[in-house]
């Protein structure tokens, strides 16, 4: 028995004796070969950080500046905010010219085409009341409150779409990186195989079997560096930025937080800072003014004219000049703007409705997405806790037990595919949480998870 444990203490100090001798993960030994020229370009693509990587704060900054379809709803605000001009603009008064009494043909024998010509000059005026005018410009400055706050909307919804791009692009980095770092890994145990093959101390079938495997980490390695370009382009493209692809990069966190506000205090902040509910509100007041814009349409609006005329000898012999005065008045007998009295009394009811769907739809987006965070946050923090650090155990104890004969082939490959499995289910796992992150901020209407 005192032999056996000897033994066993003999051997576990060999363990450590030789453990600094293993490739350590992201490490290159000394003697280690060196990589190919297109290894090196990879390498240099993950580990070198661009000179003009952006921020997320500088990335959000160009495309609110920069990107077309945000720009154009702008525009259709300020276009907006003109009509208010024209719904505040007074009627025009209407000037009439009119000359009448000119003689065109002979009449016994005389013919004085100018001597009954009769001047007049007309000036009417439409007189708006009932307060139009103004209510035109509250139901205009209503509209644009709404344009405003669909704007502000519209700009929420493409925020979560760049956040959605620039995450994936952070993972498509970070996926790449591991794909390199485990090639390179596998490398270095493909180096000391051969080496051990050379010794006799493994079959040409099992050296074929490891080496057979390396093309599995560069399809991994290659379609890293595919997804990651193809997320720089989207990025791109919603920046409306032509800069090339391999001079364009982003950089920022790429981790989780377990910090979590309360759910009633979102709920109390998405009510306060939501943009499409502040929009339904608004809708019920410009409802509200339309509404009484119709009832002020349906009053008469008089025309009040007034004119002068020269030469009225027709009638008075001395009466060269002669002033007139006339008040126009519809009668509104069958017209009251009875329909569109009814009509925004009914969109007065319809934007309350909307307005409680609103606010039903936010605290539908608030819970859902809040749920979602909370269940990233469990499946992450063992994770990091536990499984990743297993993970890298699993495979340095099962590499350095298959060098020295302690383990099979089959256990060394499973070894080697599990460490993978887990290390690339937790990148996803982070890229999922902070799109779910991304998600909640955009259902309460501003940043509660940077």
């Amino acid at each position: 028995m005192k032999r056996l444990t000897r033994l066993v203490y003999a051997a576990f100090a060999l363990f450590l004796i030789t453990l600094p001798a293993l490739p350590v993960y992201g490490q290159v030994p000394p003697d280690a070969p060196q990589p190919s020229p297109g290894a090196q370009a990879v390498a240099a693509q993950v580990n070198a950080p661009t000179p003009n990587s952006m921020t997320w704060d500088q990335v959000k900054a160009r495309f609110e500046a920069t990107n077309p379809t945000l720009k154009a709803d702008a525009l259709g605000v300020d276009e907006l905010k003109a009509a208010e001009i024209t719904a505040h603009l007074r009627p025009n008064p209407q000037f009439t010219f009119s000359e009448d009494g000119a003689q065109i043909a002979p009449h016994n024998g005389v013919w004085q085409p100018l001597s009954g010509v009769q001047e007049q000059t007309n000036l009417a005026y439409l007189w708006e009341r009932q307060n139009k005018r103004n209510l035109r410009l509250e139901t205009a400055k209503d509209t644009t409150h709404v344009a405003e706050s669909q704007h502000e909307d519209l700009e929420r919804t493409l925020i979560f779409s760049l956040r959605s791009a620039f995450i994936q692009t952070l993972q498509a980095k970070a996926t790449l990186k591991l794909a390199h770092d485990d090639l390179e890994y596998y490398d270095k145990i493909i180096d000391i195989s051969r080496e051990r093959f050379k010794a006799g101390d493994i079959a040409q079938v099992d050296l074929d079997r490891i080496e057979l495997l390396r093309v599995q980490y560069e399809s991994e390695l290659q379609t890293a560096i595919v997804n990651l370009r193809t997320s720089k382009i989207q990025l791109l493209q919603l920046l409306n930025d032509r800069t090339p692809v391999d001079q364009f990069d982003v950089d920022g966190p790429f981790d989780f937080s377990e910090e979590m506000k309360q759910l009633d205090q979102l709920h109390q902040t998405a009510l306060d800072n939501r943009p499409d509910l502040r929009a339904a509100i608004q809708n019920i007041e410009e409802s509200k003014a339309a509404h009484k814009l119709a009832w002020a349409n349906g009053s008469t609006d008089p025309t009040l004219s007034g004119w002068w005329t020269h030469d009225g000898s027709y009638n008075n012999p001395n009466a060269d000049d002669a002033l007139g005065l006339s008040v126009n008045v519809p009668l509104r007998i069958f017209d009251r703007n009875q329909g569109e009295k009814k009509r925004t009394s009914i969109d007065i009811d319809k934007s309350t409705q909307l307005t409680e769907a609103a606010r039903a739809q936010v605290f539908s987006d608030v819970d859902s997405s809040y749920a979602q965070v909370e269940s990233n946050i469990a499946l992450l923090k063992p994770y990091k806790e536990k499984y990743l650090a297993q993970s890298t155990r699993v495979r340095d104890t099962v590499t350095f037990a298959y060098q020295r004969g302690g383990a099979s082939l089959m256990d060394f490959l499973n070894a080697q595919s599990d460490y993978r499995v887990v290390q690339l289910a937790y990148l996803q796992l982070i890229g999922t949480y902070l799109t779910a992150a991304s998600q909640l901020n955009m259902a309460v209407g501003r940043e509660v998870i940077p």
